[in-house]
């Protein structure tokens, strides 16, 4: 046949090729480094990359090709690449702290607003500014020398021996749930650590950072991921950081510092008290705001509550509005959404889309109207948004009864622009986000966003039938949203709620797990379902059935008894 002629015996080939997004294909030895490869290619170094999908996998630069596949950079403006960047920052300031001070540590506890880590002292007084100022020196030393970090797989009784001469109880806590019979240590330095996830290869990676002094600890400043390029002036934020340190005494009170030690309590029997005492810590704030507002009442006419996505504000409002009443208000919810222009009129995105999330999309002339109307005991004509036909209808004609105090949800409700005919001292603004600081030890933290997008999975696919591929595809357009019209508001809130449940993840995880291992490795959305996988592997589960049939979880898992709550009148 004609194409027998083309066929012709060759020698077994010792070399692999890639292939790049911009066309070319290299070739090199089998077990060349993707950082070798990249290299050559001569790949832009500002942001940085710092890994990249060999095929369909996320790897490591260090990670040898050992077969012809398709290479994609991953700088620092990629979710995973950032993650990478912050990661191997944590362990360049662990590596100069144990340097500087023997015997000493820090603690990773949360994240900042402008791009950053807030980090204790541990086993020790807090730094001096002077001993701050050593450890930025030394961590810039250990950069510009580009020092390796190099990877390791130790059998996991190895690992926990390493662990107990260096007294880490956090870790040999979290490995009581470890599943695998190995685990993975970085080592800097002679430095020897865990970390959840990957690095970069060496420490000349790690050239945008700087440290700073933030009440008792520091805070460890990089480049924001949709900033890669600068690392932003400090700012201010002293209602989120109260906000996280109330949650840090609520870690306190509940005797659990990192997963570890929850797990130790599911493991002992305690999963319904920390349960209970959880939600009763949500009632005891929701309590408080409710009185805020109540000794408020002669002035106090709006409350507003916005906050990013899966942060449970549905719930927090139905159980507000509970409260309220039982101060003697009478809470009367407007729906922000009903506001939309038509949708032929909606704003769009730089893509050509429609931006439903744009402060135009909503029309501030007749919610203004509206409002004025029922707060000064007039009948005002409510509009009812059609979301099939993307037109705005005739809805109820409502006049307010006494006592009454408007709430109103929407993401646009921190923006002072939102209502310019009132004055500040109208309205009663929330701010209600999942704040998580349960950490998996002192080095690890866990994203607040990892948490809310796992809710968000659970009750996309449990009750709106979206697939978790679906859910996690949108995510970063969700993020972009909530930077541009939410977090720049956060401040002006007038409180913030923490709608966090320490124990969530260890209730999340029977029913996300399931979930996430529908999406397929040929998925773009493979990697990401993995490394949330990869998270909740950490916690022991926790039955559903022992929550509450009002708390914050049961917005995202179902059975809330407040689904079909709607206050008298209404």
């Amino acid at each position: 046949m004609e194409s027998d002629s083309i066929i012709i015996a060759a020698s077994k080939r010792t070399t692999v090729q890639v292939s790049l997004p911009d066309g070319r294909t290299l070739e090199g030895p089998a077990g060349t480094t993707i950082e070798a490869f990249l290299r050559a290619a001569a790949m832009r170094t500002d942001p940085p990359v710092v890994a990249a999908l060999l095929g369909k996998e996320l790897c490591e630069l260090s990670h040898p090709v050992t077969a012809d596949a398709d290479l994609v950079p991953l700088d620092t403006g990629t979710s995973d690449g950032s993650r990478i960047y912050r990661r191997s920052l944590v362990f360049l300031l662990v590596v100069a702290v144990r340097e500087l001070f023997p015997g000493s540590d820090v603690t990773v506890d949360h994240s900042v607003s402008d791009g950053g880590f807030f980090c204790s002292a541990y086993r020790r007084a807090p730094f001096s500014p002077e001993e701050m100022q050593r450890i930025e020196t030394r961590m810039r030393e250990i950069a510009h020398a580009d020092e390796p970090i190099r990877r390791r797989e130790v059998p996991l009784p190895e690992a926990i021996r390493h662990f107990e001469r260096g007294g880490f109880l956090d870790k040999l806590r979290l490995m009581k749930a470890r599943q695998k019979d190995y685990l993975t240590l970085y080592t800097l330095r002679g430095i020897e650590d865990y970390f959840h996830g990957y690095m970069v290869p060496s420490t000349g990676y790690l050239k945008k950072f700087r440290l700073h002094r933030m009440g008792m600890g520091l805070i460890l400043r990089f480049p924001k991921r949709h900033m890669p390029l600068e690392i932003l002036p400090n700012g201010d934020y002293p209602k989120l950081w109260a906000t996280f340190q109330e949650y840090g005494h609520w870690q306190e009170r509940l005797g659990l510092e990192d997963v570890g030690m929850l797990n130790e309590a599911i493991d002992g029997g305690r999963g319904r008290e920390v349960i209970l005492v959880a939600e009763a810590l949500h009632d005891q704030k929701l309590a408080e705001i409710a009185r805020r507002i109540a000794d408020e009442r002669d002035r106090v006419r709006l409350v507003l509550i916005a906050g990013p996505s899966s942060s449970g504000k549905t719930t927090f409002s139905r159980r507000l509005s509970i409260q309220l009443l039982s101060q003697g208000l009478r809470p009367y919810p407007v729906e922000m959404d009903n506001y939309f222009v038509d949708r032929d009129k909606t704003p769009c995105d730089e893509s050509g889309a429609p931006d439903f999330e744009s402060f135009d999309a909503v029309d501030r002339d007749l919610l203004n109207e509206n409002l004025e109307q029922l707060l000064k005991g007039g009948e005002a004509a409510l509009p009812r948004f059609d979301f099939k036909t993307g037109k705005r209808t005739a809805g109820d004609i409502v006049r307010l009864p006494a006592k009454a105090v408007i709430i109103m949800e929407g993401i646009h409700g921190l923006n002072p622009a939102l209502l310019p005919r009132f004055q500040t001292g109208e309205i009663f603004r929330i701010y209600a986000s999942a704040l998580t600081q349960l950490n998996l030890d002192r080095h690890n933290r866990i994203s607040t966003t990892d948490t809310r997008l796992i809710r968000r999975i659970v009750r996309d696919a449990t009750q709106r039938g979206h697939s978790p591929a679906s859910t996690i595809a949108m995510w970063d357009r969700v993020r972009r949203g909530e930077r541009k019209n939410i977090f720049l508001y956060q401040e002006n809130s007038d409180s913030i709620f923490n709608s966090a449940l320490i124990y969530e993840l260890a209730a999340l995880r029977p029913i996300a797990e399931p979930l996430l291992r529908q999406v397929m490795p040929e998925q773009p959305e493979y990697i990401e379902a993995k490394r949330l996988l990869a998270l909740l592997a950490w916690f022991r589960p926790i039955s559903p059935e022992f929550i509450p049939d009002d708390s914050i979880l049961r917005e995202f898992i179902g059975g809330s008894i407040l689904e079909q709550f709607r206050v008298w009148g209404t």
